[in-house]
């Protein structure tokens, strides 16, 4: 084996390995459950995170905003720099009645996979994710979140499974160390161009002493991805939130396109 495939095979699996302990969820700011593979060398994946809370927190709580009616508005730029590489950066916005169009936080994202080559049975990728958030719009101004990947195809049956891990390093939870947030996607693919399934995602806090279940976030997601060509990205759902610390409604879409730059 390669000193380059040394070294990702060790990143991606140690990675994986330590880090087992827990996340906040996305909240409500970019809903998916990611693939293994990246964006192309050379190319630019421009993507729309549109969530509505269509019933949700309705007074501030601990000084958050309410998420009632609340539109965020995420904007994902991916650019990939070799054919296991790539780089992602997001801008977070939120619009409400009587509050306007603010400005969340940024996040910047590089991710390493294993590559097609190497034909593993499972597709096998590591993200991170670091980033500030304003505090009225989240508790924790300043965080980590570490995303092992692993997904397969098995004919028409597609499944993703995302265990996160977060960690705060500035806010109401750095105290918790790592959070745990497993997110989990099982679809079929009912013709060429339309796949349909579930979403689920969750956050059940401290990996050393989980949440009361009324404090965990549980939400399911039936969804239909189109896939319209190899450079379009469809995908919307209805999220059901399943505990009181969930929002209870939410709709989503995500609409991408990839550019060869």
């Amino acid at each position: 084996m390669s000193l380059r495939r040394t070294l990702l095979a060790l990143t991606l699996v140690t990675g994986s390995a330590f880090f087992s302990a827990p996340s906040r969820g996305q909240d409500n700011y970019e809903i998916q459950v990611y693939a293994y593979d990246t964006v192309e060398p050379g190319h630019t994946m421009v993507e729309l995170h549109s969530n509505f809370t269509i019933d949700g927190s309705k007074t501030v709580q601990n000084g958050l905003l309410p998420t009632n009616h609340a539109e965020h508005e995420t904007i994902e730029i991916t650019h990939g720099f070799t054919d296991w590489f790539e780089t992602g950066f997001y801008i977070f916005t939120s619009e409400r009645s009587g509050q306007g169009v603010q400005w969340v936080g940024d996040h910047i994202r590089p991710r390493v996979r294993i590559p097609k080559e190497w034909h593993w049975p499972v597709g096998l990728s590591l993200s991170n994710e670091l980033g500030y958030q304003r505090r009225k719009f989240a508790t924790d101004t300043w965080t980590w979140e570490m995303r092992p990947i692993i997904d397969q195809q098995i004919g028409r049956w597609y499944w993703a499974f995302n265990p996160t891990f977060d960690k705060s390093f500035h806010g109401e939870s750095v105290h918790q160390g790592f959070v745990f947030s497993p997110n989990l996607k099982f679809s079929y693919d009912f013709t060429k161009k339309i796949s349909g399934g579930f979403e689920y995602y969750g956050s059940v806090g401290p990996a050393t002493d989980f949440s009361p279940i009324d404090q965990q976030q549980h939400q399911i997601f039936p969804t239909i991805d189109l896939n319209l060509s190899p450079n379009w990205e469809v995908n919307f759902g209805l999220g059901v939130g399943l505990t009181r610390s969930t929002d209870h409604l939410i709709a989503k879409m995500i609409l991408g396109y990839r550019f060869n730059f």
